[in-house]
């Protein structure tokens, strides 16, 4: 489940990858080097709606997407 913020929402590394269609590790690894923002909680991370919308973007310029 998705937590809104006052900046938009938080998800979780397994909301991230389903909305992507790919692996939660596949998603780790990007946390883990960079490619997408991330804060951690503990031993657990939630990545900001604006880092997907941020990360698609820089991958598919141009492209028309919602989340």
């Amino acid at each position: 489940m998705a937590t809104s913020t006052s900046t938009g929402q938080l998800y979780t590394v397994a909301e991230v990858a389903a909305m992507m269609r790919v692996s939660k590790m596949t998603v780790y690894r990007m946390v883990q080097s960079g490619t997408i923002h991330s804060i951690r909680f503990g031993r657990s991370y939630r990545v900001p709606q604006s880092a997907v919308r941020d990360y698609i973007d820089a991958a598919n310029p141009g492209s028309d997407y919602t989340i």
